[in-house]
């Protein structure tokens, strides 16, 4: 992005340099916002522009305004996501809280009503006396989105930090018509400033840091005991061990709860033993059959990079088709995706805690000791090591289903008539669009599909279904609009 001259935006360029300097990893760096012929622009001075209307907040009103900005955004982010290496699922997560924070506290001072998250998450500021300039909206809303973007989705093939480039560009130039360099130039600025204070935000958490440069640390040897997980080979190694150090945004890992599993048990009619035979005979039919059940369980998967978006993205993928079937307002789908975020994050944080906590046993490698030592999952067939690299319980899968269904019905009540079409028109996979009249059918369809798909037993489904819906209840009680409870 291209920022003219603003007097009054000096204090960014500090900003920038300050941020730039305290980040030492290549990958993760973030890219200086002004060459030498803007920073000569910014010393050359300039006003604060009239902005293109509004009601003295600002030069747009995101209320009534329409979210045609964020969706296409979140459709190149869906499509990017899916080759980012190495982040799902948590570092997946952690980046739509950030994101979507960003897009959030760009738009609110143009947000009737609502409230900056600066007011309760210490260490986040932003300057109000930016922010309380006239500025396009929409135009600040295509810099920052542009700038996280870049920064958060990382280890993405070169293309696709091009494809952020175009949409910056093409989205900017329908922007712009009618406007004054001097409003172009305020609005971007604000989004890259609010961009550079998020991500600068984000690098204070030196635990998240740290662990996404090393997703699978040499250095953890889980513990050993009957019944518990381990790895095999490498690629099975521990993914994420450390996660609950990692920052949330609404609900602290001291304030969940969790339900000790089933014991461990291999005796025939046990409890647990049962399970995990429901999972051979569940998994096996829906191979054999080839009907729904595999279609659910291909349809939930999202397990492969490169070929499918991860778990927690999904969710966005839902939300950002909900936001055009309730044709919610700017300023109703920023809400909505802040908290959407802020709830994968947090479920992230302690599902993986109580995963190496509990440290339950994957079904594939109970049932080939006990059961059938040529069992096979039917996720087998679309990766190269089936087992993923983590304890089963609690499911991710099921506490982010849950995360943002709890959202979704808080936002829009239970009743809905919702066909999901994240994978529409994929032949890889089956991938057909499904239907839903609940969000609760939706949320629960998506946590047992780990059933028929071979790679958790139904504990780990409903804990992590219920650990979900937990994270939404913490999240929902956020206030972030000033009428509110």
């Amino acid at each position: 992005m291209r920022i003219n001259s603003i007097g009054t935006l000096f204090l960014l360029l500090l900003l920038s340099i300050m941020v730039v300097s305290c980040n030492e990893d290549e990958d993760l760096s973030v890219t200086p916002l002004l060459d030498a012929a803007e920073e000569e622009a910014l010393r050359a001075g300039g006003g604060n522009g009239g902005g293109r209307g509004g009601d003295g907040r600002g030069g747009d009103d995101a209320n009534a305004l329409g979210a045609e900005i964020v969706t296409e955004w979140t459709d190149l982010l869906l499509e990017i996501e899916r080759y980012a290496e190495g982040m799902r699922p948590n570092a997946s997560a952690r980046a739509m809280a950030y994101i979507y924070l960003a897009a959030y506290e760009t738009a609110r001072p143009n947000m009737r009503g609502y409230i900056s998250n600066t007011e309760r998450l210490n260490g986040f500021t932003l300057d109000d006396d930016l922010s309380d300039r006239d500025y396009e909206v929409e135009l600040a809303l295509n810099a920052c989105f542009a700038d996280v973007l870049d920064h958060f989705l990382y280890n993405v093939p070169v293309e696709h930090n091009v494809a952020i480039d175009e949409m910056e560009s093409e989205t900017r130039e329908d922007l712009i018509l009618n406007m004054t360099e001097q409003e172009i130039a305020d609005a971007e600025a604000w989004g890259a400033y609010v961009a550079q204070q998020v991500i600068a935000y984000s690098q204070t958490d030196t635990e998240a840091e740290a662990q996404i440069l090393e997703p699978q640390p040499r250095s953890y040897e889980p513990p050993t005991g009957p019944g518990f997980w381990t790895y095999s080979a490498d690629p099975e190694r521990a993914l994420f061990p450390y996660w609950e150090r990692v920052r949330t945004f609404a609900v602290s890992t001291e304030q969940t709860t969790t339900v000790d599993p089933i014991p461990y048990s291999t005796v025939p009619g046990s409890d647990y033993r049962n399970e995990m035979e429901e999972v051979y005979k569940v998994n096996n039919d829906a191979r054999e059959e080839d009907g729904e059940q595999l279609w659910i369980a291909e349809f939930w998967s999202d397990d492969v990079e490169n070929l499918m978006m991860s778990p927690p993205v999904r969710q966005i993928s839902i939300a950002n088709q909900l936001i055009d079937q309730y044709d919610l307002s700017l300023a109703e789908s920023l809400e909505l995706m802040a908290r959407i975020g802020f709830s994968l994050n947090d479920a992230a944080v302690a599902a993986w805690k109580y995963k190496y906590q509990h440290m339950v046993m994957r079904p594939s490698v109970y049932l080939r000791d006990f059961v059938d030592p040529d069992y096979q999952t039917n996720l087998f067939r679309l990766v190269f090591w089936p087992n993923p690299g983590f304890p089963g319980y609690p499911s991710g899968h099921s506490a982010f289903a849950s995360a943002a269904g709890g959202i979704f019905i808080e936002t829009f009540g239970n009743r809905t008539n919702f066909t999901d079409r994240s994978h529409e028109g994929r032949e890889e996979f089956r991938g057909a669009p499904r239907t839903f009249d609940s969000f609760e059918q939706l949320a629960e369809e998506n946590a047992f599909s780990r059933i028929p798909l071979g790679v958790h037993i139904r504990m780990d489904c409903v804990e992590g279904l219920r650990l979900g819906y937990e994270i939404a209840d913490g999240v929902n009680d956020l206030r972030l609009r000033q009428n509110a409870r």
